[in-house]
């Protein structure tokens, strides 16, 4: 008997809905192929539901939402919406309640893909950064005093909690060994830890400690090392082939995956994952609504494919997401570009070819 998984679906802003349906052709495809099904509910949230009702996420959203298999979102994000009304009343309310404590980003520069790094290919691009998803700055904790005046004070204070650092970690131990067993390359390289502790003493101190702690106990045949952020953006830069598995916290994280979508050759190719790996976690494309495109068919749905291929494989749908990707490659070598109206293809063409050859 096949198995079934239900989704929620979060078409969102723009052209979240293009590259979304897109992605839906491309799980029909792999669901045929594989032999599970796949059942869909759709949620309006985004910009247009909150023009209209004023309102972010109604109040039953959250438990409707964790009676799912997964989430697969297309993009949250209105120009007529003052911004940070909709990022922190729907995406950061959903990943706060269901506790989707892992961000997953892998940065993988596939071939025929351009990447502003000059002189280096797929085989110097491929590892995998782990953002805190939960804690830190994006809390909230602070306040703003004497506002509009010369004395205004505002404070947003980076938290962390020993816990919640501790699991981060885990999550990003594990994830390094079961890719240095699945290729020796891998193996070669480090853990990478990113902060500021020569800066941030306290929690860059805590999350070093439980870094070496964890390492040295339960992790001792993992390499490991350390980079301060701006050296990490540097090297990034540099010698994107020195990293594998790399964890860092909150806005740290936020910062440096943008970085890394640029280097594995844009946003239109980049795709991330809100992972509760005990939970519900919600996949989608890292380009946003990009307003601008919307309705000219010319979007680059790669991303919002590869969101749901690491769906798939979150789901433990292996050889479907394996499929996935595969064919998502081949399509990429006949692109003219990832870049958004000038693919050489439509929105559509794209999902049509790699849905054929999954």
């Amino acid at each position: 008997m096949s198995k079934t998984y239900i989704i929620a679906v979060i078409p969102g802003d723009g052209t979240g809905p293009e590259v979304v349906a897109e992605g839906m052709k491309v799980l029909a495809a792999a669901s045929r192929k594989f032999g599970f099904t796949l059942e869909y509910t759709n949620f309006d949230f985004g910009g247009e539901r909150y023009l209209r009702t004023g309102e972010t996420l109604p109040g039953s959203a959250i438990g409707e939402l964790g009676k799912f298999d997964s989430i697969f979102l297309g993009a949250i994000g209105h120009p007529d919406v003052k911004p940070g009304i909709l990022e922190t009343g729907i995406l950061l309310k959903i990943r706060f309640a269901l506790d989707q404590y892992i961000n997953l980003r892998p940065v993988r520069l596939y071939p025929n893909v351009e990447t502003p790094l000059r002189d280096k290919g797929p085989e110097h691009i491929d590892f995998v950064v782990i953002r805190e998803n939960t804690g830190g700055i994006y809390t909230g904790h602070g306040g703003a005093t004497r506002v509009g005046t010369p004395d205004e004070i505002a404070t947003q204070l980076m938290i962390y909690d020993r816990r919640t650092v501790d699991r981060c970690l885990k999550y990003a131990f594990e994830l390094k060994k079961k890719r240095n067993a699945k290729n020796p390359k891998y193996a070669e390289k480090p853990i990478t830890l990113i902060h500021k502790r020569n800066v941030l003493t306290h929690c860059g101190d805590l999350w070093y400690r439980a870094f070496e702690e964890m390492g040295a106990k339960q992790y001792p045949e993992l390499k490991r090392d350390y980079n301060h952020v701006d050296a990490a953006n540097m090297w990034f830069v540099k010698n994107p082939e020195w990293f594998d598995v790399t964890v860092t916290e909150n806005l740290f994280g936020d910062i440096i995956t943008d970085l890394g979508a640029m280097i594995q050759g844009g946003l239109g190719v980049a795709s991330g994952g809100n992972i509760n790996p005990e939970g519900v976690s919600m996949f989608e494309p890292m380009g946003g609504s990009a307003p601008k495109y919307t309705g000219k068919k010319v979007i680059n749905p790669m991303a919002a494919i590869g969101a749901a291929m690491m769906m798939l494989d979150t789901l433990g749908e292996a050889g479907a997401a394996q499929a996935i990707e595969t064919a998502m490659m081949a399509v990429m070598r006949k692109m003219k570009s990832q870049a958004a109206g000038n693919m050489g293809y439509s929105t559509t063409e794209v999902g049509d070819m790699v849905a054929d050859l999954v």
